[in-house]
């Protein structure tokens, strides 16, 4: 809206001349970034008390944490104020015209309203495991994964044209291939897998949510760099026109998260939920994928991949195929806090190793 507003009042109109700066991402970045950090200090509190009042609050789980039965109570729901904060800022300082921006905040609202659904559904049945199932949500995961595969597959693709189908590695300048029947079964792999894995990273106050800040403005950066022709030529990167608008979703994110964090750090005063966890994840995939640095998410997320593997290597593989435990605890941060570790030197402790990580990704961009 802000953006539209501008586009017609600066040129057509003198007092409001100062409205060009609509025109620039790192102008709109701000404003976003501000409305959306605004915007989630003043409204989650008001989330808070209705989400006590209605009863829908965090069901506890057995995790073999004792920890963990304190937090029972807790509202739920919380990354509903994240997504929501998302939209509106976006809805105000991005060109939602965009294809790119669109094809993002369409897996936001699709796995969000997949998480928030299955956070219902455990409301209602006072029991952590008492939510969607396992297949229908893979189910409506995979259903969103293969009409991503198809649009970047169709003439209504942003991509230029001989991109749809290429895949990059980093640290390598050439696509790895550039072949549609071998890239659409991994992104459909990718978006279904990523989607999931920020919601088993969630299980600490405040664990998941600035790792995904760092994950998101990464590829908000890249999204920038590779929408300005100038920078990808320098940087040997394929120029994407109209990528530059992933940043301010990015920023508007970041805002998001922050002035979330404010009340989910420890002790967290609200839990993200699936509703949030399935979100970010979502966006997190649709933004590897539209940008094409799906395999740089190996190192970019490397603490969500490690997360994810270690709860499908002690369940699938350890309970479910050869009858026992490979670890003594399973995700990664419940493992740590079993060797004795508090749970907040334990989230401090990832959240360094997130940081970490996302250096590593910015410096895949010379390091080609």
């Amino acid at each position: 809206m802000i953006y539209l507003l501008g586009k017609y009042l600066h040129p057509n109109f003198e007092p409001f001349s100062f409205l060009r700066l609509v025109e620039y991402i790192s102008a709109r970045a701000i404003g976003a970034a501000l409305t959306a950090i605004i915007l989630t200090l003043a409204l989650t509190p008001l989330v808070i008390r209705y989400l006590h009042r209605r009863g829908m609050v965090d069901q506890w789980r057995n995790t073999g944490v004792s920890s963990a039965f304190d937090k029972a109570g807790t509202p739920a729901m919380g990354g509903a104020i994240v997504a929501g904060c998302v939209l509106v800022s976006c809805l105000l300082w991005c060109n939602m015209s965009n294809l790119y921006l669109l094809a993002v905040l369409a897996g936001m609202v699709w796995f969000g309203g997949i998480g928030l659904v299955d956070d219902i559904a455990k409301t209602k049945a006072r029991s952590g495991d008492g939510g969607m199932s396992e297949t229908k949500k893979l189910l409506l995961q995979a259903t969103f994964a293969a009409g991503l595969a198809l649009f970047l597959a169709s003439p209504w693709s942003p991509l230029p044209a001989g991109h749809a189908g290429a895949f990059y590695v980093p640290f390598v300048k050439a696509p790895l291939f550039a072949s549609l029947w071998l890239y659409l079964p991994i992104v459909f792999f990718f978006v279904v897998v990523v989607g999931n894995a920020v919601n088993i990273a969630d299980g600490m106050d405040g664990l998941a949510i600035v790792p995904s800040v760092f994950a998101i403005g990464v590829l908000g950066f890249f999204g920038y760099l590779l929408g300005n022709a100038i920078w990808a030529r320098y940087l040997n990167y394929p120029f994407y026109p109209g990528t530059g608008e992933l940043a301010v979703f990015a920023s508007a994110f970041a805002g998001a998260g922050i002035g979330f964090l404010w009340f989910n750090a420890y002790p967290a005063q609200i839990f993200m939920g699936d509703t949030g966890s399935m979100a970010i994840g979502g966006s997190i995939a649709v933004l590897s994928v539209m940008l094409k640095q799906e395999a740089l998410f190996l190192i970019l997320g490397g603490l969500f991949v490690a997360e994810a593997a270690t709860s499908q290597i002690q369940d699938k593989i350890g309970i479910r195929w050869l009858g026992r435990r490979i670890f003594m605890r399973a995700p990664l941060h419940h493992a740590m806090q079993h060797n004795g570790l508090a749970e907040t030197k334990v989230v401090i402790r990832l959240w360094i190793v997130s940081g970490i990580l996302a250096l590593a990704a910015l410096a895949t961009l010379k390091l080609r």
